[in-house]
Formats: C-alpha cells, structure tokens, sequence
C-alpha cells in the first residue's frame, strides 16, 4: 500500500485557483479511478475533479468556500500502486483532465499534470511569501478569531501553503483557555443581554454560506453595478399585431417546431436593428481601454435555474430564421436549466436579452451583462384601453426595459435604438423584409 498525494491540477484558461464548492468523497471513502472527488468553481466555470486512481481517501484539504491554489495538495489517497510512493518523493502526482461540468455549468479541460513545473513553482513562490503577506484564511476563520480575540498569527496552519482552516482554530482554542487577547476585554455585558453562542440561532434562522455559482454571480453584478454607469431606458410598445402573428404561426407549427413565444420575434428584429447600431453589440475590453465592436450577433438569453442567473447564448443570431432562433433559445436554456449546457454554451454573447416572463412586472432596471454594453429588458403583456384613431380601443402592450452603458452608448443612440426596435415589433412584418 502506498499514499498518493492528489494536487488540484491546471485547469486551463489562466486559473491560478479554485474555490472549493463541495466534497464527493470524505476520509474512509473508497474510491475507483474517475470518479468525482470535488467540485470546484473557477472564475470561468465549475468544475467536477475526477479521480486519477483508485484508492482509500485518507484525508482532504480544505472545505466548502475555500480557496485552493494550483498546485497545492487536495485529497490524500491510499493505494496498491507504486504511483503513491513516486507521488510521495516527488511532490507531484497526475490528473486525469477534469470531467464534464459540474451542475453549476460547464464542461472544462484540464492540462492533465497535477503537479508540472510551473504549477509547483508557484505552490513554492506562494509558501515562501506567505509569512510575509496577509494570512491565508477564510473570511468566516478570520471572524471567529475577531470575536475570540485570537490573534491568527500564533495558530499554525495545516492547509495548503500553511492555509489556516478550521481545525487549526479549534485545535488552537483547546490548547489555549482563555484565547491570547488581541486588544483589552471589553465591558462585561449583563447575563440577561449577553448574546448567545452563534450555533445557537433563533428559531426559523439559517445561515447560508455564498459559495459556488451564487458566489461567482454575487460577485460579478456587483462588479458590473459598480464600474457601469447604467443608462435606463423604458419604452411601451402596441404589440397587437405581433400576438396576431405569434397565434396565426403557432396554429401551423411545422413538425417538431418549439411553440413562438416573443422572444424569437425579439431576437430577429435585434438582429435587424443592430445592423444600424453596432455600438450596441459590442464589449469594452477594460483591460486595453478599446471597444470591441462585432458583426455576429451572439444572442445572450437570461435564464434563471435552479443554480442561480445563467446566460445561456444563441451564436450567430443572425443567420437563423424564426424557427431556428424559436428552437435554439429553447434548447439553450434548457440545457441550462438541467445543467447539461457545454462551456461554450454559456460564454461569449455580444448582447443579451432577460425576461421575466409572466411575472415580468411593468418595468425593471436589468443589470448589463458585463463586458457587454447594452441588455434589452422584456416586461409582461397584457391587454389594457388605448386611444386609436381618437377612439377607446382594447390593445396588448408590452414595455422593453433596457440598460446601456453611458460610457459608450449615448442616450440618443440608446433610444433610437429602441425606436427602431418598436417599429419592427409593432408592424412585425418589417422584421421580414429584405433591405
């Protein structure tokens, strides 16, 4: 029998590390080569780790929330090959390329070397700045030192790169009673207002850890909301005719045809429109301080999942007709939904469009879908008295919410934009002809 020392492998695309999202396996678990050990998130994706042999686990490192950096030790196995001894006296050990993507989205490659040069040449750079940088932890280790008064510097970290977790502050506070004191002891508190220990919570209260998918949205609207200045724009459209249209379609669906909702009728006449405002189908590219402007239109499509906020993205817009955008925006989001959507499937879109559908309310500010510059909005139908040709007539009307980035879409170009749109959605046969 042999240890084989499994290191979270390169998981393309520049990762440098991968936030722990939860354990497959615990210690005392047998288990047989490719099967999944750990899901992790990457900044791209999340991702399912295979195993690359088949063994006892002895013990793992790190747990749900958790920051890993390539390269550091992941999951200790007990084997009946030499591969663990080898592993043991070199420091690294193979990978097998990571499996399909995880439920939270994506199918993700691996470069299938747990340990190369590279990846163990930063494991080493980062263990030696560590005593000289800001503690290796997690937010929740770091809050329950601050309440205990323990000074993180004396606890001695078992993790990967002398990462603290939390049996080493467990360990730590058995050893020391009463912890060492950060600062003096504060004014005691009368027993009836003393606060109670925090696994002792009200009834009907829980505590949700932010990891994952929800953490990677969390962080990225935060960010968009931040460094966007958002321009709103609401706009009521007559789409009488177009639910004309949509139910004279839908009563000769072709074989196998996905039903019409708006959303196809919307993509198409997008389509159209952004021919005459490519400023709107593009991405700023912070990094280089240029816009990127493109003649695709690769379709976004908001969809929410039992995981949280995905987008989905119907490439090459453009070149599809009614039907096939019809089919296409079921088929992604679907996949989507029941997480089955490749990584390709979920990157890449140069405009996006969000619905809520039934409950789509009358208006709503949408969040841009960064590094995009423009996201269309679609608000809920309903039949309401309008005034046509100076008499009280019943029509459906439906509001586009939109948001642009000011920074490059100006308020003109903004509602010209969504001008043109109306026009094509209100005499939907426009969206058919040719120029």
């Amino acid at each position: 029998m042999s240890r084989y020392v499994f290191k979270l492998p390169d998981l393309g695309e520049g990762t440098v590390e991968a936030e722990i999202v939860s354990w497959r396996v615990k210690p005392g678990d047998s288990v047989s080569e490719d099967d999944v050990i750990v899901e992790v998130m990457t900044e791209k994706a999340a991702v399912e780790v295979p195993s690359p042999v088949s063994g006892r686990v002895l013990s793992t490192t790190g747990a749900p929330g958790d920051m890993v950096p390539v390269g550091a030790e992941l999951i200790v196995l007990e084997t009946q090959t030499e591969a663990g001894a080898r592993a043991a006296v070199t420091g690294a050990a193979s990978a097998a390329p990571p499996a399909a993507a995880s439920p939270a989205a994506a199918r993700t490659a691996g470069n299938g070397a747990a340990a190369a040069p590279a990846a163990a040449a930063a494991a080493a750079a980062v263990a030696v700045a560590l005593p000289n940088a800001r503690l290796a932890t997690s937010p929740a280790i770091r809050r329950r030192a601050h309440e205990a008064g323990i000074d993180l510097r004396q606890v001695a970290g078992s993790g990967p790169n002398g990462r603290i977790v939390p049996k080493d502050l467990d360990d730590y506070v058995a050893r020391h009673a009463p912890p060492t004191p950060l600062r003096s002891a504060p004014k005691a508190v009368p027993a009836a207002r003393a606060p109670g220990p925090r696994t002792a919570l009200a009834a009907g209260t829980e505590e949700i850890k932010v990891i994952g998918l929800r953490r990677v949205i969390a962080q990225r609207l935060s960010e968009a909301k931040r460094n966007i200045p958002h321009f709103a724009y609401v706009e009521e459209l007559d789409v009488t005719e177009l639910e004309s249209l949509r139910r004279h379609l839908n009563g000769r669906l072709p074989a196998g045809a996905a039903p019409l909702t708006y959303l196809p009728f919307l993509a198409l006449a997008l389509v159209r429109v952004l021919r005459d405002f490519p400023q709107c189908n593009a991405h700023y590219d912070a990094e280089r301080g240029v816009i990127v402007r493109y003649a695709a239109v690769h379709l976004g499509i908001a969809t929410q999942t039992p995981d949280g906020l995905k987008v989905p993205v119907v490439h090459d817009a453009q070149e599809r007709t009614l039907w096939e955008l019809a089919a296409e925006i079921r088929r992604v989001s679907e996949a989507a939904r029941s997480n089955k959507a490749r990584r390709e499937e979920l990157s890449g879109s140069t405009i996006t469009v969000t619905s809520l559908g039934k409950l789509g309310g009358i208006a709503s500010t949408p969040i841009i879908n960064a590094p995009e510059v423009a996201i269309i909005g679609v608000n809920r139908a309903l039949e309401r008295p309008m005034v046509v040709d100076g008499a009280i007539a019943i029509r459906r009307t439906m509001n586009l919410s939109s948001s642009f980035d000011h920074r490059f879409v100006d308020g003109y170009d903004a509602a010209a934009m969504i001008q043109a749109l109306k026009e094509c959605l209100e005499h939907p046969a426009t969206i058919f002809m040719g120029d």
